[in-house]
């Protein structure tokens, strides 16, 4: 299942959304975020196809709230969960930090997740209990652990509170922070390495679903704001504190917590 799932997603990706990179008109949404003639069909295409390989409901980024609810409860025995195009206003703006994602999950969990980047041609992708891999090379990528003040973090400020977002701003423990715009990606990229420390105030379902379970599959650690298991945090507006190394992540919990 997981081949067919890489298959679909790179093919729709490389028919739908890169011929429209940089060639489409951007609207918003009622919430004021952007969405593109790309996302709409990549998610209808997607769609389709990942019904082929099971015939469960599909909860997409595009629907309705309340297409998304009801789906999500007729789903428990497995559903699709996407975002068709995870960075849209990167996508808009020529920035080549977007992906799709795809998770198929079973009973509030996610059991296979794939997040592809089709500017760069990089396919994460992960089954529950099989690992985590990066065009077939397993994860962790990078496996030096540096020290809590040298470490590298991805951390979106303006969904945090103000008083946590003032700490990092002001006496930050880390050693630099970044934030590219993407959280499928951002999860992936922690599974891989690239960044040690990651903090995130909400995610959609859709944001955390597939890149979660990769990094988890990594060897990977996370949290949420207020509770230790992750999937127990609020389904539809999750928070997340998460980094690769058992060490790192406690210490990044504990001061994330502490500075609330």
């Amino acid at each position: 299942m997981l081949d067919a799932v890489i298959a679909a997603v790179k093919a729709v990706a490389q028919q739908e959304i890169l011929p429209r990179y940089l060639k489409v008109a951007r609207q918003r949404k009622v919430d004021g975020s952007l969405f593109t003639e790309a996302d709409i069909v990549t998610q209808e295409t997607l769609s389709r196809e990942l019904r082929k390989i099971y015939p469960g409901p599909v909860v997409g980024e595009e629907m309705t709230e309340h297409e998304q609810v009801d789906h999500w409860h007729a789903g428990d025995a497995g559903l699709w969960c996407m975002d068709p195009i995870d960075g849209t206003t990167n996508f808009v703006n020529g920035l080549p930090y977007f992906a799709v994602s795809v998770a198929l999950m079973r009973r509030g969990r996610s059991v296979l997740g794939a997040v592809y980047n089709p500017v760069a041609d990089e396919m994460f992708y992960a089954e529950q209990g099989k690992g985590a891999y990066l065009n077939g090379e397993k994860l962790p990528i990078k496996e030096h652990v540096p020290t809590f003040r040298g470490a590298m973090a991805n951390v979106d400020l303006k969904r945090l509170s103000h008083g946590l977002a003032e700490g990092i701003c002001s006496a930050r423990p880390f050693s630099s922070q970044r934030n590219y715009g993407s959280c499928s990606l951002e999860w992936c990229y922690t599974a891989a390495g690239r960044f040690d420390l990651y903090l995130h105030g909400g995610q959609k379902l859709w944001d955390y679903a597939a890149g979660s379970l990769i990094l988890e599959e990594a060897g990977g650690h996370m949290c949420g704001l207020d509770q230790d298991d992750f999937w127990a945090e609020p389904l539809w507006q999750r928070s997340a504190i998460a980094a690769l190394d058992l060490g790192l992540f406690v210490q990044w919990r504990d001061w994330v917590r502490a500075h609330r």
